[in-house]
């Protein structure tokens, strides 16, 4: 008897042993899974409630832990409002992760942990101009909406707007005619439009590319790619995602994406440093890191750092007047163009304005003449995508082509699209852009085409 104790106690021992091992190595040496995850996580809590005013708890378990991997469920976060600061861990002590937020560039994930060098990146301007409550839209933010019973029953309809819906704004002939917000949700919330933030970032490069500062012919874009391939790699194949460098975009572990957005500091050194792995501007490779590198060129294009920070909102933003938009930038400063842009569905709704007339605003040239025409042509490596970053098809189209059409949706129809269910669809031969965002994962199979097919045929 005394033989069989003496065994359990042994083997209890073992097992505290092992557990106590366990938890060393997971905070002392945590995989990098839980610190993607843990980064995500402070992250998107943290714009969310620095940007959008939302509560830490509800973003936490609504937008990060329900929809996403497994490990997430076990993510605790803590929110310091007066530092601007949320750190998150899994089970709150392992793999931890911060996010810091600074005045006007939003939040960044801080992987080294530096959060002083993290907050010497700050917008230090004079604040956004408020919008005109009172003024009819786009001018301010006063809608008079369509009397059309068929365009409000569409707008209605739960399968149409697709489950997690959040707003739905439509514009027709430059007015809004209809929006629709999920609970929780209104015209004053902003929202994260994820690979959407690529065509903004397209066209701030084309503002620069008006100015003079930049071509679409320019090779040689970063100093260590002038002793290797990369030098023929021109800025026109960077906005068609035909570089061909190497970058894995898939969200579900640790890829380059990944990596890039929550365990790299310099987001765009980290995709720079990415070797050739196709023929330059015949292959088609869709790539985040490719949209920091264009960041990264832009804001080197304007040279005095302050004043490229400012550029987003004194270039685009203001004159458009989408007052609500934050583009965020990483550690460093540069700007997240890949990912972090929020506004309000009404500022989405001006973006796509903006693309259907053209790049003019208020008879005001923003974007060179012919820019927003040039962004819709075909990739040659792709058939479906735009070279200006924009989508030819429509979510899932290009696995079925013609659904579109068969939709109802007219062939000049193009489309800004983002993770999670976020699109603008722009149809210049109906003056009509729809807006729809929301929490949608992919799993649910949602497509909004039907939903625009439906109101191209009520508004027509």
């Amino acid at each position: 008897m005394r033989a069989v104790v003496k065994f359990i106690k042994w083997l209890l021992g073992l097992v505290v042993l092992a557990v106590a091992a366990l938890f060393a190595w997971l905070y002392l040496a945590p995989p990098e899974l839980i610190r993607v995850g843990s980064g995500y996580a402070a992250k998107i809590v943290c714009s969310n409630v620095f940007i959008a005013g939302r509560d830490a708890k509800e973003v936490l378990a609504v937008d990060v832990q329900a929809p996403g991997h497994p490990l997430l469920k076990l993510m605790k976060v803590s929110v310091d409002k007066e530092r601007g600061l949320v750190s998150a861990g899994l089970l709150g002590f392992f793999g931890k992760s911060v996010a810091v937020e600074r005045d006007g560039v939003g939040c960044a994930s801080v992987p080294d942990g530096d959060t002083g060098k993290a907050r010497q990146i700050s917008l230090r301007a004079a604040p956004p101009a408020a919008a005109q409550p009172d003024a009819l839209w786009p001018d301010g933010e006063r809608v008079d909406a369509s009397q059309n019973p068929e365009v409000a029953k569409i707008v209605d309809d739960a399968a149409m707007a697709g489950i997690g819906m959040r707003a739905i704004v439509v514009v027709k002939n430059g007015r809004i005619v209809a929006e629709r917000y999920g609970e929780g949700f209104s015209a004053k919330t902003p929202l994260l439009g994820w690979s959407m933030t690529k065509t903004v970032n397209a066209a701030i490069v084309g503002t620069l590319i008006k100015d003079g500062k930049l071509a679409l012919d320019n090779k040689g874009l970063f100093k260590p790619w002038k002793a290797d391939g990369r030098a023929a790699v021109s800025l026109a194949d960077m906005m068609a995602m035909s570089s061909g460098l190497a970058f894995n975009e898939d969200y579900g572990d640790v890829a380059d994406v990944t990596r890039m957005l929550y365990l790299e500091p310099d987001m765009a050194r980290f995709a720079e440093a990415q070797p050739l792995t196709g023929e330059v501007g015949k292959v088609f490779s869709y790539s985040s890191g490719t949209a920091v590198m264009l960041s990264r060129l832009w804001q080197d294009a304007i040279g005095d750092k302050a004043k490229a920070l400012a550029w987003p909102r004194t270039a685009l933003f203001e004159p458009l007047g989408m007052h609500s938009a934050v583009l965020e930038t990483d550690e460093q400063g540069t700007f997240v163009g890949s990912s972090y842009l929020y506004a309000t569905a009404h500022d989405w709704a001006r973006f796509g304005q903006f693309l259907l007339q053209g790049g003019v605003w208020n008879g005001n040239q923003i974007l060179p003449a012919g820019f927003v025409d040039w962004m819709r042509e075909p990739v040659p490596a792709s058939k479906v995508y735009g070279k200006g970053q924009v989508w030819i098809e429509g979510p899932g189209d290009e696995e079925n082509p013609g659904a579109g059409v068969a939709a109802g949706l007219p062939k000049d129809t193009y489309w800004m699209e983002g993770h999670d269910g976020q699109t603008v669809a722009i149809i210049p031969s109906e003056q009509l852009v729809v807006v729809r965002l929301g929490l949608t994962p992919g799993k649910f199979g949602y497509r909004p085409q039907r939903m625009v097919g439906a109101l191209v045929k009520a508004l027509h």
